[in-house]
């Protein structure tokens, strides 16, 4: 099968071709083809992969600037790209923390700022695949990944999956504390709702049994996994789940804002200086390219979620190791090209999949029923992140609990701002641009609204372009 990933100069793409050259994944790709805009970018990924451990399986690599050429005959599309690049998401994280608001890459103002930019992107995307490979499907990486798979959802339909392995990872790393065997590809006895990074595990069984609240009223256990330390153990006992961790930035919306505002780089700053100096070498370091990445690598994932760790707490090491969304996306993957089953948290519409439909001549002609929301209290056509069955039919959401009333209060407000930034996009209504950061929970607040809009359009001018026209 030919694997296509759209952005393939990105700094983890050695992560998918690790995983596809080794393990249970060996053997799905014959060909893996990297498309890029940025082409030193693209020569310095290839070199790295070029570079790796001599693979068990042989996998032709072939990097293209040519984006029609990449898609035709295509199977499968693995889409992570960020317009912009690196300097675009301090921007993003700057304009925010730069006027008191938390400053985030894909929470908040920031996320808003980010979607802006890179839906039209992802839409043109979408547009080519209809015309040159109709029948591939679309597992988008790209950030905010609910966001842009909303928007896409009209154009690709059920072809278009968003992946995260933020929700995956916490229900792995809570199974284990729990002392819950859960085997790969399944999710039974798990109850996990929400939207991309904002959700909530809910349900986690053992033998028919919820192991769930005895993990939360045990700070030991808790302080052995990222999400247990996060929040304090009595809040998560009266929670009566665990968040994701990117609810550390609504629940702990103060201290996360003073922490980053305290620090001497911003999270996208740091990266940038980071990647700005690190792509050069790897093109040039030959052999040596693959060592240098993966340092890079683990370097970067010592600094994820820093502003939320002490002075000298440091992440451990399954933390540093790496191998989590590329795994989902591969899972899901080999599911969708009808190599067996698999049960993962995905982003997709909040549909409950319909009965298999009966011959009887009656029912053949009656009306349609109104489809079934997954997650109870969010429209049915929207959006969400939940665990799914996933089939060469796609991804099939497994229905879920409906939320406490606090939790699913946010998740409405969330998906509205969601829903606006795709109309902004998609009709070039700035007006709906302006409520969105406005009606934003980590914003709120019209003035606030108005200058992040503002802000945004001045260091990002082709969103003023946008406004004159929309996608279309």
């Amino acid at each position: 099968m030919r694997l296509l990933i759209v952005g393939g100069g990105g700094f983890r793409v050695p992560l998918i071709y690790r995983a596809l050259v080794s393990g249970s994944f060996s053997g799905l790709v014959s060909e893996l083809v990297l498309y890029d805009v940025d082409l030193p970018r693209l020569a310095a990924v290839t070199a790295v992969l070029r570079s790796m451990p001599a693979p068990a399986a042989h996998l032709q690599i072939h990097p293209t600037t040519d984006l029609v050429e990449a898609l035709t005959g295509t199977r499968m599309v693995f889409a992570a790209i960020r317009p912009g690049g690196t300097a675009g998401r301090v921007a993003d994280e700057k304009v925010a923390q730069d006027l008191g608001v938390l400053g985030q890459e894909t929470t908040g103002a920031g996320g808003i700022s980010y979607a802006l930019r890179t839906i039209p992107h992802m839409l043109d995307l979408a547009r080519l695949m209809k015309e040159h490979c109709p029948d591939a499907w679309l597992i988008n990486f790209t950030n905010p990944a609910g966001m842009v798979t909303e928007a896409l959802m009209p154009v690709l339909g059920r072809r278009v999956i968003g992946i995260c392995d933020s929700a995956g990872g916490l229900v792995h790393r809570a199974a284990r504390a729990a002392g819950v065997r859960l085997p790969e590809g399944t999710l039974d006895g798990v109850g996990y709702y929400g939207l991309n990074h904002l959700g909530w595990l809910y349900r986690l069984e053992s033998g028919g049994r919820d192991m769930l609240p005895a993990l939360l009223s045990d700070p030991r256990a808790l302080q052995s996994f990222e999400e247990g330390r996060l929040f304090p153990q009595p809040f998560l006992e009266r929670l009566g789940a665990l968040p994701n961790e990117y609810l550390y930035y609504y629940y702990e919306q103060d201290h996360a804002r003073e922490a980053m505002r305290v620090m001497a780089q911003t999270r996208g700053e740091s990266i940038h200086a980071q990647q700005q100096e690190l792509y050069p070498r790897l093109a040039a370091a030959g052999s040596g390219a693959f060592s240098l990445w993966e340092a890079a690598r683990r370097s970067r994932e010592e600094g994820y979620l820093a502003e939320a760790r002490g002075k000298d707490e440091h992440r451990n090491e399954d933390d540093l190791a790496g191998g989590g969304y590329e795994r989902v996306a591969l899972a899901a993957m080999r599911a969708l090209s009808g190599s067996g089953e698999a049960q993962l948290i995905l982003n997709t519409r909040n549909t409950v999949p319909s009965p298999a439909a009966t011959s009887a001549p009656q029912q053949a002609t009656a009306p349609a029923a109104a489809p079934e929301a997954a997650i109870p209290g969010l429209p049915a056509d929207a959006v969400v992140e939940l665990p799914c069955r996933v089939t060469a039919d796609g991804a099939l959401p497994l229905p879920q609990q409906a939320p406490g009333a606090d939790q699913l209060g946010l998740l409405q407000r969330v998906k509205e701002v969601e829903r606006l930034t795709v109309r902004a996009v998609v009709d070039g209504d700035r007006d709906a641009a302006l409520q969105a950061f406005a009606r934003h929970p980590l914003v709120g607040s019209d003035e606030l609204g108005s200058a992040l809009l503002a802000g945004y359009e001045e260091a990002f001018p082709a969103l003023g372009k946008m406004w004159r026209g929309g996608w279309r």
